[in-house]
């Protein structure tokens, strides 16, 4: 039970609230972005606001940042969520926008923030595009992801994509002192706080949560002392299960998992299993682990071990069938298995070029490859002059089979691994044989 006593003033708004800045001058980082000369400075003091996305983790400013922009360049603000935004609610925004811009030449477009933008599926991405490229709107997105991949192409190309970064211990330590001096309400507390650095720590970079351990610990302080002490000891009392740094459904659920997929293609069985038990204690889904562990055996591991992508594939299927925890079990089977095996990327490097490449080209399939089914597609050729590998010796025989213009292009190397150096020295084998064959028919 917190002890309210007389001295101590509360607030309904939560001190993360409280302190947000009011200016571009109060925000305490990004000065990469935010520091006279940087970037988005430059856009504010030429009165220009671009369509922006802001990429970073949770509490370190996106949001406080759009809206300090919006006002900056005197835009009204229009903020929203993806989480709860539908493509009706969506429209409605862009509507009061495009009509907004029917008072002239001195029309400034609206600012319209969306939260976690990278939770917005393709037909609510593409339904911002319009507004965006006619200038109806000005978007600032904000994505704990990676926009490469959570935000469509069609839509990056028309926005400036900027990277927050966390705030550095020093920076928080800095913002908590700056709450205990200028909050109207701690300012009122003779405050000794003894655990800036501590709670530095367990912020991780996030100011929101640096804040909140603040309030936390005030809150559950003797109010009946002065000064009011706040020390290591109260701040890991308080703390407990909310200093777990892991957010399933935020940042960090991203990061841990990014951790252990390094870690197994690292080789690093102890760290990966570190990372899945992380992830395991608070609360993820196994199933999300053994998806993840899927991809991984096919894309690290490939034909260096063919197995690998078949156990992780067993072990997705089991852990749906059997559930926590003896899922747990299963997973650490596999972690293991796969960090201790054999490595290779290649077919995943192969599959890569051969997509960039077929993006480009669109070459015609050369008759002998078509299937001539009817006597029409006969006579135009189809499927003439192809030969059937089964009718020669070893099953194979050599001819050609990309088109013309990318005769000899090669997207598969063969990797150092003894499995495919295996296959490699087949292969040439085989062409040996071939060679050995044709000349000894001639």
């Amino acid at each position: 039970m917190v002890n309210k006593s007389k001295t101590f003033f509360y607030s309904d708004i939560p001190l993360a609230q409280r302190m947000r800045p009011t200016t571009l001058e109060q925000v305490i980082g990004q000065t990469h972005l935010l520091a006279p000369g940087a970037p988005i400075r430059r856009f504010v003091e030429h009165g220009h606001l671009p369509s922006l996305i802001l990429h970073g983790e949770a509490g370190i400013g996106k949001t406080t940042i759009a809206m300090l922009l919006a006002d900056a360049v005197n835009r009204p603000f229009y903020p929203l969520s993806a989480i709860n935004t539908g493509v009706k609610q969506l429209r409605e925004v862009l509507d009061a926008g495009q009509k907004s811009g029917q008072s002239g030449l001195d029309f400034a477009p609206p600012v319209v923030f969306i939260d976690e933008i990278h939770r917005f599926n393709k037909a609510q991405q593409d339904a911002l595009l319009g507004a965006v490229e006619s200038g109806d709107i000005t978007l600032i997105g904000a994505t704990t992801e990676n926009p490469s991949f959570s935000v469509n192409n069609a839509l990056l190309s028309r926005c400036q994509v900027y990277r927050l970064e966390p705030l550095t211990e020093e920076q928080i330590e800095k913002l908590v002192q700056r709450a205990i001096i200028e909050d109207k309400f701690l300012s009122k507390l003779n405050i000794q706080l003894q655990a800036t650095s501590q709670i530095a720590k367990l912020a991780h970079g996030d100011a929101r949560k640096s804040l909140n351990l603040l309030e936390m610990a005030i809150q559950a302080a003797d109010h009946n002392q002065s000064p009011l002490l706040i020390d290591d000891e109260l701040l890991s009392r308080v703390a407990q299960t909310a200093l777990q740094r892991y957010d399933k459904d935020g940042d960090q659920h991203y990061d841990i998992i990014s951790a252990m997929i390094k870690s197994v293609r690292g080789s690093d069985p102890d760290a990966a299993l570190y990372w899945m038990a992380r992830m395991l204690v608070a609360g993820e889904p196994p199933e999300f682990i053994a998806r993840r562990l899927v991809i991984l055996a096919s894309e690290d591991i490939g034909n260096a071990n063919p197995n690998a992508l078949l156990l992780a594939d067993a072990a997705l299927r089991s852990v749906k069938m059997i559930g926590m925890p003896e899922a747990r079990i299963i997973l650490g089977q596999v972690v293991v298995y796969l960090a201790t095996s054999a490595k290779s990327n290649s077919t995943y490097l192969a599959i890569n070029k051969a997509m960039q490449l077929a993006q480009q080209d669109q070459s015609p399939v050369p008759l002998h490859l078509r299937n001539g089914v009817t006597k029409l597609m006969q006579s135009q050729g189809y499927g003439e002059g192809y030969l059937y590998p089964h009718d020669y010796p070893n099953h194979y025989q050599p001819q050609q089979y990309l088109p013309d213009n990318l005769i000899g292009t090669q997207f598969y190397h063969y990797a150092d691994n003894q499995r495919e150096q295996h296959s490699f020295k087949f292969m040439h084998w085989l062409q040996a044989q071939s060679n050995s064959n044709q000349f000894n028919d001639e």
